[in-house]
């Protein structure tokens, strides 16, 4: 069978987005595994699907698969491109607000003039049960032990889990054996994805995010709007902030609890291209 591709990507996070809304998506883990492969396949940390939507409030539906073949529930980065495929296919205007139903509930894009993409998260959470991570009492941050190194990490649900750790050096050596330990820790039942930021000022982080699924990324959305939403919670930063990544700049604004939150960045297409199988 023949799947026709578009190669995108947001600030170096890198995905494959597949037309579904005639046709479902059919594909198995090995087969999204292959596909990801770097070497001899496509290479990409997620694949996107756009499908119909489920919930008949929202335009279209995204489904999320990490380049190991598991699913995910949320990708901010993979969001922007979403809606820039969309802009392209005819579907969404500039400047329009449109509502995308994604695994783990509905979101809302807009395009602005110049190609960037605002994105309106929803409102992060912090209740242990819905991250979810096993501790029995809902607090700023935690003490827990990775690898025999004792860490302070937030805990904060953007759609996925999240652990932030608030460090001195994001380019660390150390912390190139913490993250993949951290993302699969066992008081995550669901695996997380590992955080490490570093505060420049109340207006601007740097941020190095190990993914579960995908490992260490060049961008994370979620990553870095539950990075801002930990630091934010705890009066660490202002209401904007700017988060460098190693691929690029996202601009995050959060006022607080009780309000969503807002990520904006760009999306860019890489090529098109056949799926053979």
């Amino acid at each position: 069978m023949t799947r026709r591709f578009s190669k995108m990507h947001g600030i170096g996070n890198d995905f494959v987005v597949v037309d579904g809304r005639a046709a479902p998506l059919a594909l198995d883990a090995a087969t999204i595994r292959a596909m990801a492969d770097r070497r001899t396949g496509i290479g990409f940390d997620q694949l996107l699907s756009i499908e119909p939507p489920r919930d008949p409030s929202c335009a279209f539906y995204y489904g999320i698969w990490n380049a190991d073949g598991s699913p995910s529930g949320q990708c901010g980065n993979g969001a922007r491109c979403v809606a820039a495929w969309l802009h392209r296919a005819g579907a969404i205007a500039v400047g329009e607000l449109v509502r995308l139903q994604s695994p783990s509930g509905a979101i809302a894009v807009r395009l602005e003039d110049g190609g960037e993409v605002s994105v309106d998260m929803g409102e992060p959470v912090f209740d242990p049960l819905r991250i979810p991570f096993a501790v029995a009492v809902e607090a700023d941050s935690y003490a827990i032990e990775v690898d025999g190194h004792p860490l302070q990490i937030g805990a904060v649900s953007m759609g996925n889990p999240h652990a932030v750790v608030v460090v001195s050096a994001v380019d660390a050596p150390e912390l190139a054996a913490l993250g993949p330990a951290l993302t699969a820790h066992a008081r995550f039942p669901q695996g997380a994805n590992a955080g490490f930021v570093q505060l420049l000022a109340r207006d601007h982080l740097r941020l190095r995010v190990h993914e579960r699924g995908a490992g260490w990324t060049l961008a994370c959305g979620t990553g870095a709007c539950a990075a801002m939403a930990g630091l934010r919670r705890r009066g660490a930063v202002d209401e904007r902030v700017r988060v460098d990544l190693p691929g690029g700049t996202l601009e995050i604004r959060w006022p607080g609890v009780g309000q969503t939150l807002w990520m904006r960045g760009p999306a860019a297409f890489v090529f098109e291209g056949e799926w053979l199988a």
